[in-house]
């Protein structure tokens, strides 16, 4: 494992951020038939495990919380500029686009990747610890960051609708920035302890022992290689969408549901990296994947359509639905007791799993 973390340029997943770039350069925009549907599907998937990989040897080389920190970066900003161009491409449907993707991101990673970690973690170490100190200060930023920008909107009567008039959504939008430059700045200068795996005794694991550091050489192409992947997988995802979107309405679900299997297609190379951590019971690394990717989705793409509405045409609905906060309540209270404890067992596991099962249930039969 060592030397393939070592070496990202003489292997496949030097190739194939490549193909998929240049994939999408030549679909993009097109009617794709069955068979090219079939071709990008495969090489979507490459993408999502190549980025893995690469986000990987990042981490090896900055270490933790660094390393969860740039592939939840580098996600977000690539699925923002998506929803950004969407919303540009307008339509009555681009109204709602920035809230369910941004409830869906919150839903996968909060129930979704956190009940699969610890459901792993639980029944590979008979309990999975993490550092409640930097989960729960991760917790209550998304908790606050998804009240203020998609609960308080349905409650607002500046504007008639859920939505945000200019100076709430200004405010908004510079809240989710300080939140989110605020959390990043504890979890990497002042209280990076806090965001760091620990030993079953309370210990911090400042170093990874089970794998050495790669040449600052290695890690500047796999941060590249990176990037290059997860354009791939953003782009590659929109372009097979309205086959997705196609295979919706025929099944009579409704069109929400496209936004979501959308976020798990982006949200692959996250989750697969979360499970990995997950196994070699570095439990606090998957959810700092997970509670950090919730966070920049929030903190970053409502500033970012703040600033778009400036020039887009048409409403921005950010509210919620009643089903909806009833789900993200739960889902606050639940991760809330989750976190406390510090350790969690395979029933917190299953409870998250269950209440991302209702998310998925609801957003098809609503």
């Amino acid at each position: 494992m060592i030397a393939r973390l070592r070496s990202p340029v003489t292997q496949w997943t030097a190739v194939v951020p490549v193909v998929a770039v240049v994939l999408l350069a030549l679909t993009w925009g097109r009617h794709l038939p069955g068979a090219v549907v079939a071709l990008v599907t495969l090489v979507l998937a490459g993408a999502v495990l190549a980025a893995v990989h690469h986000a990987e040897v990042v981490a090896h080389r900055v270490g933790e919380p660094f390393g969860s920190l740039v592939l939840a970066v580098a996600v977000t900003i690539i699925e923002v500029a998506l929803i950004v161009t969407l919303m540009v491409d307008g339509g009555a449907k681009s109204a709602t686009l920035a809230r369910d993707t941004v409830f869906a991101a919150v839903m996968i990673t909060c129930n979704g990747i956190v009940g699969l970690c610890l459901l792993v973690a639980s029944l590979r170490h008979r309990l999975a610890v993490f550092n409640p100190e930097g989960t729960g200060a991760a917790l209550s930023t998304v908790a606050t960051l998804a009240t203020l920008s998609l609960v308080f909107p349905t409650f607002t009567t500046s504007k008639p609708g859920p939505e945000f008039s200019t100076a709430q959504l200004a405010f908004a939008a510079l809240a989710s920035l300080l939140l989110y430059g605020l959390f990043v700045t504890t979890q990497t200068v002042r209280h990076r302890d806090y965001f760091l795996p620990i030993t079953r005794q309370g210990e911090v694991i400042d170093l990874d022992e089970h794998a050495g550091v790669p040449s600052a050489r290695d890690a500047g192409i796999s941060l590249g290689l990176l990037g290059l992947a997860l354009v791939g997988v953003v782009g590659l995802a929109k372009g097979v969408s309205p086959t997705i979107e196609s295979g919706v309405e025929a099944a009579g679900m409704p069109h929400s549901v496209v936004g979501v299997i959308i976020a798990l297609l982006v949200l692959l190379p996250e989750t697969i990296a979360a499970l990995r951590s997950a196994r070699r019971d570095r439990v606090q690394t998957s959810l700092n994947l997970a509670l950090g990717s919730a966070m920049a989705s929030i903190g970053l793409t409502i500033p970012a359509v703040a600033l778009a509405s400036v020039w887009l045409s048409g409403p921005l609905v950010l509210g919620l639905g009643a089903t909806q906060m009833v789900l993200l309540a739960l889902t606050v209270v639940v991760s809330s007791l989750t976190v406390v404890p510090g350790r969690a067992t395979p029933l917190q596991g299953g409870v998250h799993l269950v209440l991302f099962a209702a998310y998925l249930e609801l957003a098809i039969n609503p």
